[in-house]
């Protein structure tokens, strides 16, 4: 309801419309000039709940305008919200970790951001002006300052190691209490602008802040990132942020604030502008600077496709190719053959006629599998189209993985492997090849559960096996034997073994790490313990490791190195633990 004329509380002081009548306000004389009994004004502005703002519009266009500034803040407020959360999932991993640090600590902090905005109800013009430029410098710079802190102290080691993630709460807070501190400010100033009932009031408020919420977060994945990229976006957003504060304030308020509040005001903005401007104008430079400090000098293909950023590095002068996927090493050259060898060969051992690849779009596992005679199909499934048509076509990859995209046997497909699964006619095929990022990475971590394995058990023909890369087993073993109790439940008896790494951080396990350097252990492993990889192979009866004795023999890898393999990663073996689920995951 609009209540413009309802009567101020007993005791408050009288507003400007109950001290003075049309035109008073401006009279030479009047009680209501600047400066005179009834204007009770600070050197920001009008002090008291109760003061109508004196506008350049009708009080239905500010009333209008207002509104359309809550919609547009809230807007930006949720990407920058968004930006932190897909940053720090690209970053750091593990992303219902870094989503429930980041949205925690943003409301916690917008509930002090409200406490403390109380204080500025009497300055709401001058408050609001400066808040929104304070929060476009911090929300539009977080992800550029973000990703440097990650590129350039990432590898130092010690407590640096730990810089992106006190830098992520860091911003959240921050962001979180200017975010927070909008609402006091905003409710302020569209009761100045035409007096109505608080419930009313709050109302118009939430309902113009919630749309403008709606249209930030459809406008984050959907248009900002694919289009414009982290940084830019988030820098985009901030210059929206402050050109809309700044016009509302300055446009539409600026009668509430001293000629100094002004100039102070709009410098402060044009300072904010132009530093964001700058940060679009160098983004690509900074991009490619802290992309060479993350993986080198020799950065040879860097893409954003619509799942993951894919970097390779090398194959030029004698210098090995290494694949990063979102910053996590997946690929290095030098040693992928050890770890593709393990994974695939003693797989192969039986009917292999039928084989289906889960993930591997690198072509890698396929190129062993192909090496076995007998095969005659061989289906892959990738969840990122861009990945596999780089390993067909990048000279560098493809050649890694000797074109096996050109064999007409291979067929590539790709989607969810989940969802294909459910569609898989039973007793399909006689080998699965699960090479996947381990259950660490949380994207992950539905393919690791008892009902993934279930489907795999399901789609497996009589004599069947499954082979599952499940992490480093030395340096995660709760992780590693959780999949294997996991696979145990569906009903698939497994035998593990395990191969050294040549380097630490190395090869397609790198992939848990958070990042190019490793962190922190989560899972309680010595410090310095070995890394390499761990596998499971898994069938309906109990399955016996061996190779494949019609095959060529692998390079790196020999019947009794497979058998001292299966010896060191029973010695790591945590009995008891429970399997892990689609609605109970233990990764």
């Amino acid at each position: 309801m609009i209540e413009p004329h309802a009567p101020a509380p007993p005791g408050s002081p009288p507003s400007w419309g109950d001290a003075c009548g049309p035109g008073e306000s401006d009279g030479p004389s009047g009680p209501c000039e600047a400066g005179g009994p009834s204007d009770a004004r600070g050197p920001g502005g009008p002090r008291g709940s109760e003061a109508t703002a004196r506008l350049p519009v009708r009080p239905a266009v500010g009333r209008f305008l207002v509104l359309a500034g809550v919609f547009v803040c809230a807007a930006c407020g949720l990407v920058y919200e968004l930006e932190l959360v897909a940053l720090a999932s690209y970053l750091i991993g593990d992303s219902v970790t870094q989503a429930s640090v980041v949205l925690s600590v943003m409301v916690f902090a917008m509930g002090l951001g409200s406490l403390a905005a109380k204080r500025l109800r009497g300055l709401a013009a001058a408050g609001f002006g400066a808040l929104e430029a304070a929060l476009a410098l911090v929300g539009g710079s977080s992800a550029m300052v973000l990703y440097a802190v990650f590129a350039w102290t990432g590898g130092w080691g010690g407590l640096w190691a730990d810089g992106p993630r006190v830098l992520l709460v860091a911003f959240s807070l921050a962001i979180g209490v200017l975010i927070g501190a909008e609402v006091p400010l905003l409710m302020e100033l569209i009761q100045r602008v035409r007096r109505q009932d608080p419930g009313g009031a709050v109302a118009d408020l939430f309902a113009a802040d919630y749309v403008g919420a709606l249209v930030g977060g459809l406008a984050f994945p959907f248009v900002l990132l694919p289009f414009l990229g982290q940084l830019t976006g988030a820098l985009l957003t901030g210059t929206v942020n402050a050109a809309v504060g700044a016009a509302l304030v300055l446009g539409l308020f600026r009668r509430d604030l001293t000629r100094r509040a002004r100039w102070l005001l709009l410098a402060a903005n044009v300072v904010v502008l132009a530093l964001l401007a700058t940060a679009t104008v160098l983004a690509d430079d900074f991009e490619r600077a802290a992309r060479q400090a993350v993986y080198g000098q020799d950065v040879r293909v860097a893409v954003r496709t619509d799942v993951q950023e894919v970097v390779l590095t090398g194959d030029t002068d004698g210098r090995p190719l290494d694949l990063f996927l979102d910053g996590r090493l997946r690929v290095r050259g030098s040693d992928e053959r050890r770890y593709h060898e393990a994974l695939v060969h003693p797989a192969m051992n039986g009917p292999h006629a039928r084989v289906l690849v889960l993930g591997g779009g690198d072509g890698l596992a396929v190129r062993e599998v192909l090496r076995h005679p007998g095969v005659r199909r061989v289906d892959v499934v990738e969840l990122d189209p861009q990945l596999a048509r780089l390993a067909r076509h990048d000279p560098g990859l493809s050649a890694l993985n000797e074109h096996a995209y050109g064999d007409a046997r291979v067929h590539a497909g790709t989607g969810d492997a989940f969802h294909r699964l459910r569609s898989t006619p039973s007793a399909t095929y006689d080998v699965v090849i699960s090479d996947l990022p381990d259950p660490a990475v949380t994207a992950s971590t539905k393919l690791y559960s008892q009902e993934f394995y279930g489907l795999l058990r399901r789609v497996l023909a009589p004599g069947g096996r499954l082979v599952v890369h499940a992490g480093p087993v030395s340096a995660h073993p709760r992780a590693f034997w959780t999949v294997d109790a996991t696979l145990r439940a569906a009903g698939l008896p497994t035998v593990a073994y395990r191969v050294g790494a040549r380097a630490p951080g190395s090869g397609p396990a790198a992939a848990s790490e958070p990042g190019p350097t490793p962190g922190p252990d989560r899972t309680g492993a010595a410090p310095g313990a070995p890394r390499g990889w761990g596998f499971l192979l898994a069938a309906r009866t109990p399955p016996v490791l061996r190779l494949d004795p019609a095959a060529p023999r692998p390079r790196t890898l020999t019947p009794d190195s497979l058998a001292r393999d299966a010896r060191d990663a029973a010695r790591t073996r945590i009995p008891g633990l429970p399997p892990s689920t689609l609605v109970h995951p233990r990764y």
